[in-house]
């Protein structure tokens, strides 16, 4: 029998927190390694008939050389294709299982290794665990081989879990920084680097597999594998989320963005940068009108609108509104927010005009006193060709509420709404504000509008009571009383 060579592991620092699954987590994340660097089919994991459980890739099979903790060139090369870079993992490994009373023999093409405590050379008092290498028994065999004698399958799922692609979580986009996966109900969020589980997050929306790695993550990663700190990878997250396009994100994101507004909500859209792109994916993927909570009572016509219309009502935080104003989605439209909203609205609305042989006859009665109420004012102005009635009316931008009647430009006429016809009044009222607007161009709510309708209020007094012979029942109608 030939006599193995000792390899000396020099393992100063037993990490005493690894439990066996940590051991055996780095002998799976080597094999994964090696397919990804060579290209070869997946690695497997497979418990014997004996009870034995045994970790095989088919690469270019594991050298004693690889218990060196020198920098590995070609992992460094692939950072985003694999989880190691030092030797360091493999030699943890071997020093947890031998500890925990696991046999490790690993057999490849070049080599058969085991592990055995033996006296340092020439230090006969310092005795140190070290790889025994032999001749591989197999010279013709592809990959490697790690046979665990001793590892009971608890431990063995609970490495198995560490890895992404044992996980069974599904890949909702995937992006040049990495994949954004669907969270599983009920568990934590699960942050892995390049398909190996490294933090959990309570408050996160979605799982990530970063796979695009910053040189903070690169250090978190050199020995401790689990528990990196966030500002290791928040970042990474972020940008993910901002390269995101997929309507399930862009959706999830918006009602985590609503829950905000009750002190819930993912911590996700507490970065406002995400919570704009949710905005813009969620936008570019269907009908929706984006408001503030204060905006669903100010402006409850609009929305009752938006919604009769089948556009659904998103909430979001004034902040996050403010922003979006005037902003386009991915698809290069403009966010529907109020304003673009109302806008949309007017120019697409069309009056529904109502003749008046087809009033009633108190509505008629009413409507026929346009000219004289028109005359107490100074009369229509000459460009006004006409005063008409419709049953529907534009949304007044100011209130979000329908108008009560409008000055059309466009069509040089004034649109009162037919509900204005129920008194003399309320007809009286909304005509003399509209002919203030068509004799003046001033917007409502303006100084120039109110000191110009102030003069119409105080000509058409004048002129009521100026008037000797004046129909009795329009002043009443106006003032109360003949």
């Amino acid at each position: 029998m030939t006599t193995a060579r000792l390899f000396d592991l020099n393992i100063e620092k037993i990490l005493e927190a690894w439990e066996s699954a940590h051991a055996v987590r780095e002998l799976i994340a080597n094999a994964i390694d090696e397919q990804q660097l060579t290209d070869t089919p997946d690695i497997e994991v497979v418990k014997t008939e004996d009870g034995d459980w045994t970790i095989r890739d088919f690469g270019r099979g594991l050298r004693y050389e690889h218990f060196t903790q020198n920098e590995n060139a070609e992992k460094l090369q692939n950072a985003g294709k694999v989880i190691g870079k030092f030797g360091v993992g493999l030699k943890d490994a071997m020093a947890t299982l031998h500890r925990n009373g696991v046999t490790v023999i690993i057999r490849s093409a070049h080599s058969e290794i085991t592990l055995a405590q033996i006296a340092k050379r020439d230090f006969d008092d310092v005795v140190t665990l070290h790889a025994a290498v032999q001749p591989s028994p197999d010279p013709s065999m592809v990959g490697t081989t790690i046979l665990l004698r001793g590892l009971n399958d608890e431990q063995m799922e609970k490495a198995k879990s560490f890895f992404l692609r044992f996980s069974g979580e599904e890949v909702l986009e995937s992006t040049r920084i990495g994949d954004v996966l669907r969270r599983k109900p009920d568990a934590p969020a699960r942050i892995y680097v390049a398909g190996l589980l490294v933090a959990e997050e309570e408050n996160f929306a979605f799982s990530y597999n970063i796979t695009a790695l910053t040189e903070p993550m690169r250090k978190a990663l050199n020995r401790e594998r689990t528990n990196v700190g966030r500002t290791a990878y928040s970042d990474r997250v972020k940008q993910m989320l901002l390269s995101a396009t997929k309507s399930e994100i862009g959706s999830e994101l918006a009602d985590q963005l609503q829950a905000l507004q009750s002190g819930l909500g993912s911590d996700e859209v507490r970065w406002k940068e995400v919570a704009i792109h949710a905005v813009r994916i969620l936008s570019s993927s269907g009908k929706y009108l984006f408001v503030t909570a204060d905006q669903l009572m100010t402006n409850s016509s609009s929305v009752d609108h938006a919604r009769n219309d089948g556009i659904k009502i998103i909430t979001i935080p004034d902040s996050i509104q403010r922003d979006v104003v005037g902003m386009t989605d991915l698809s290069g439209e403009p966010i529907r927010d109020i304003g673009q909203y109302q806008a949309e609205w007017n120019d697409s609305f069309v009056f529904d005009f109502v003749e008046p042989a087809s009033l009633s006859s108190a509505e008629r009665s009413v409507f026929e006193m346009v000219e004289a109420i028109a005359t107490l004012a100074g009369g229509l102005p000459d460009h006004v060709k006409s005063v008409r009635v419709s049953n529907s009316m534009r949304v007044e931008l100011g209130t979000g509420s329908d108008a009560l009647g409008l000055w059309d430009g466009s069509t040089q006429s004034i649109v009162i709404r037919r509900d204005q016809l129920s008194s003399v009044s309320s007809f009286a009222g909304t005509l003399l504000h509209e002919i203030v607007h068509a004799r003046t161009g001033f917007d409502d709510v303006t100084r120039d509008f109110e000191n110009a309708l102030t003069d119409v209020i105080g000509q058409t007094a004048a002129t009521a009571l100026a008037t000797a012979q004046r129909p009795k029942s329009l002043l009443t109608g106006l003032f109360g009383r003949a």
